[in-house]
């Protein structure tokens, strides 16, 4: 299933949601200009497990080598269907969930769960020697996010059934919740089928959507409505 857009207008402008997806399509044509050095830059920017997990256990410990790349690597992508999929997600999902938190909290739960998602990645594989790059992990804490909120908004869906496709309006908790479905299969396969931790990283994308709703449910607590203060929830 594709979603197209979703029948759940935002009261307010998705400042950062627009300037994320900005960000990325810039450090994305800034990639393509580095020719034969991409390689090393992903490398040093990218989540490499087996270097967190060496440096993390080393005296020799960098907290900035070893762990600036949980951030830098959101912002990276390994093509443009890589980049236009991610961007596309979050242009339908994310100014929903930034109108509800607020721009300011928003941003601070995207960074975080997404590096809530490439810890889960390194979790899982912890001896690959692959660079982890991408905003899936952060944009799929998104949807968990949209999911819990906004359970029943209608989303419009390409949906193929055997050699036709349908263009079908499906609940949100109907689309995300098969999209997740689809993302946990594949990593418990990739466990058992792969000790490379190469091809998609499905565990950073499970990690970023439980982080997504706990942190989400977390910053809602904390947002209590106090006397004199309006409630946003």
């Amino acid at each position: 299933m594709i979603p197209i857009r979703d029948r759940n207008p935002s009261d307010t402008f998705p400042y950062v949601t627009i300037g994320i997806i900005a960000i990325n399509c810039f450090i994305f044509l800034y990639e393509l200009s580095l020719g034969s050095d991409l390689a090393q830059f992903l490398h040093r920017y990218g989540v490499v497990p087996i270097k967190v997990t060496h440096d993390y256990r080393s005296s020799d410990l960098s907290l900035i080598d070893t762990f600036s790349p949980f951030l830098f690597s959101t912002f990276l992508h390994g093509g443009f269907i890589h980049l236009i999929g991610n961007m596309w997600f979050l242009w339908i999902f994310g100014d929903n969930i930034e109108d509800k938190l607020g721009h300011v909290k928003y941003l601070c739960f995207y960074i975080l769960c997404g590096t809530s998602a490439s810890s889960a990645h390194v979790f899982f594989n912890s001896q690959s020697e692959l660079p982890c790059i991408g905003a899936s992990g952060a944009i799929a804490a998104v949807l968990g996010a949209y999911m819990v909120t906004f359970p029943r908004a209608r989303v419009t869906t390409i949906v193929p059934i055997f050699f036709f496709i349908q263009i079908i309006e499906l609940p949100a908790v109907v689309v995300i919740g098969f999209w997740i479905l689809i993302q946990f299969f594949s990593g418990a396969v990739s466990l058992t089928a792969s000790t490379s931790g190469g091809g998609v990283a499905w565990w950073a994308h499970v990690g970023g959507f439980v982080s997504g709703i706990i942190l989400f449910y977390i910053i809602r607590i904390l947002s209590v409505r106090k006397p004199g203060r309006r409630s946003y929830w």
